[in-house]
């Protein structure tokens, strides 16, 4: 059964996920739900199922990868709220490795992708207010350098802010302009 934690920190995450989408410069491909096909596919054999159309996740499926994909290896359960939400999104929106890299940058860890017993003590002598700002601006930099570097990628740019301002108003900081 999911944790409570999880459970609160999914609509916010299913409200940027939305449903079926193909976009052509998405280097993702079709995605349902933010469940990528070779996510789903992925899913899919591991749990011994035949493979299918993204476009025909279940509701079950997509929360069971939700917490086994993106809730779970990066250690949200092991955070406080709001960080864990803040965590989560950012494993959903730039995968796992990247976001415990941002955490571990916000919260003064080496930064080295490994969510270890140093990052769980940094984590635990930091100041929320401080690590949550810090983390959401690593991540608006990480957006504008990719949509800078990858002009193809800065259709998205404007889209990624929403979410990141959204985010930001949703753990009690404030927007920045996108």
């Amino acid at each position: 059964m999911p944790s409570a934690d999880f459970q609160s920190s999914l609509p916010f995450i299913l409200r940027w996920e939305g449903g079926y989408v193909n976009h052509p410069n998405d280097p993702g491909g079709a995605t349902n739900k933010g469940v990528t096909q070779k996510v789903y596919d992925d899913w899919r054999r591991k749990q011994g199922q035949a493979l299918r159309d993204v476009r025909q996740l279940a509701e079950e499926e997509m929360q069971a990868i939700y917490e086994t994909g993106y809730w779970l290896p990066p250690k949200c359960h092991l955070l406080e709220g709001p960080l864990d939400l803040v965590h989560f999104d950012t494993a959903v929106n730039m995968g796992v490795g990247r976001a415990v890299r941002f955490l571990q940058k916000a919260v003064g860890a080496g930064v080295d992708g490994d969510f270890g017993s140093g990052t769980q003590q940094c984590v635990a002598d930091c100041d929320p207010g401080t690590a949550l700002s810090a983390y959401c601006d690593t991540r608006e930099a990480f957006y504008r350098k990719l949509a800078a570097d990858n002009p193809k990628l800065s259709v998205f740019l404007k889209g990624w802010m929403n979410r990141l301002n959204a985010l930001r108003e949703q753990v009690g900081l404030p927007g920045f302009e996108s």
